[in-house]
């Protein structure tokens, strides 16, 4: 099979990965790519979010499968023109990312199916966001309606904050808050059938202790050895299934991965948001521990049958990745800087290239503000989290940073 994974980041080289293992797989070929990908796929310039130069790509390449790793070529209606050029795409319709596109839309989508959620309201003014705070009191949380790459929600008691926030973004969706904690779990889906993968946790805080601005993830593990009994045949009961049959009945089916980011509240699972795509830093884990091969289920879904395929297998033990962000991430990262270490010999752990290039003599730079995720693996979470701390201490970045408590607690 050849495969075209559309993307850049530590998430596409996940993908690139776990494809390049699949022996069904024949060709492998990744734009735009990165530094590190190009180490496991041949890599073509493209911009993403252009339908037409994505299609022509496809069409040159003979590519028999087109996976789309990020939000932003979702939304804007990439997987449409590649299927309908013929091409069988993992990924879902512009219209139904609107999941993602719009916290809005998401939560109109989930009141009318039934899923458990934070109350919210969508708010345009100054009064409205007041309003809405004092409806739902301390701590406020305040999301950008719009894609904004994982960086669009402000979780703060500060209330001039928080409407500083909803200031900035224009159009806002201002939630309850939900306590206890998170996780993240993935639905392959038809447009009709949706398979679970295992779930995982993340780390969106950019500092220790949970400390800091919110980023678009520092660090994830799997498996949950504390999640509930059932946890995951609950969230396909009372998340996802309704949620995919919601978008069906709408004539928009859902094709692709669903990610359900969840709060464990004492009254159950709620969710905090929807995804259109994989979670990162959280598909560096899950899909390290997948042993199914993962073209012929990603194939599956882009062609509408999943139904009647085994259920995915995941190896034993645990993976725990880290992530490596450039100087003054996530407010305005610095770019350019020389990554030193790369070929440091790991034992039991592995890097991957988020936010990488090369420079004119060829050297690997900083291009991103997520810049690497450094993943370990063991029979289980210390030995992992102890792998990937390790073969981290062989990095350097100038200026870099990155938190030292990524599962620790778990």
């Amino acid at each position: 099979m050849r495969v075209l994974v559309i993307g850049s980041g530590g998430r596409e080289h996940a993908l690139c990965r776990a494809l390049g293992l699949d022996p069904q797989v024949s060709e492998l070929h990744c734009a735009p790519g990165n530094a590190g990908i190009a180490s496991v796929a041949a890599v073509h310039p493209v911009v993403p979010t252009d339908p037409g130069e994505v299609v022509a790509l496809a069409e040159r390449l003979g590519a028999e499968l087109v996976v789309i790793g990020p939000e932003a070529p979702l939304v804007a209606g990439v997987a449409d023109a590649v299927r309908a050029a013929g091409v069988a795409c993992f990924g879902p319709s512009a219209e139904a990312a609107r999941l993602e596109g719009s916290k809005a839309f998401a939560k109109e989508v989930m009141v009318a199916a039934g899923v458990p959620t934070a109350g919210a309201r969508v708010c345009v003014t100054a009064e409205e966001a007041e309003a809405a705070f004092d409806a739902f009191g301390a701590p406020y949380v305040v999301k950008d309606d719009g894609l904004a790459a994982g960086k669009g929600v402000v979780v703060t008691s500060d209330r001039a904050e928080a409407l500083a926030h909803a200031a900035a973004c224009g159009r806002v969706v201002v939630e309850e808050f939900l306590d206890g904690p998170e996780v993240s779990l993935f639905a392959l889906c038809d447009g009709t059938v949706a398979v679970p993968l295992q779930p995982a946790q993340d780390f969106k805080r950019a500092y220790d202790g949970d400390q800091g601005p919110n980023t678009g993830g520092m660090g994830a593990y799997t498996p949950l050895p504390w999640a509930p009994e059932g946890l995951t045949e609950r969230v396909m009961a009372e998340v996802v299934t309704p949620t995919v049959g919601e978008l069906r009945r709408r004539g928009t089916p859902y094709t692709g991965v669903l990610y359900v980011g969840l709060a464990l509240t004492s009254a159950g699972p709620k969710v905090i948001e929807f995804n259109a795509r994989f979670g990162d830093p959280e598909t560096q884990v899950v899909l390290d521990r997948l042993e199914t091969p993962l073209a012929a289920l990603l194939h599956a879904c882009a062609t509408g049958t999943l139904a009647g395929r085994p259920a995915p297998r995941y190896r034993d033990g645990a993976a725990v990745t880290v992530v490596v962000a450039a100087e003054d991430y996530p407010a305005d990262p610095v770019k350019g800087d020389l990554i030193e270490g790369l070929d440091t010999p790991a034992k039991d752990a592995y890097v991957l290239h988020a936010g990488t290039a090369l420079d004119d003599q060829g050297r690997v730079v900083s291009a991103g503000g997520r810049v690497l995720n450094v993943v370990g693996t063991g029979p289980d979470i210390p030995t992992a989290r102890r792998a990937a701390y390790e073969a981290l201490a062989n990095l350097s970045l100038r200026g870099s940073h990155h938190r030292t408590d990524i599962a620790a607690r778990a």
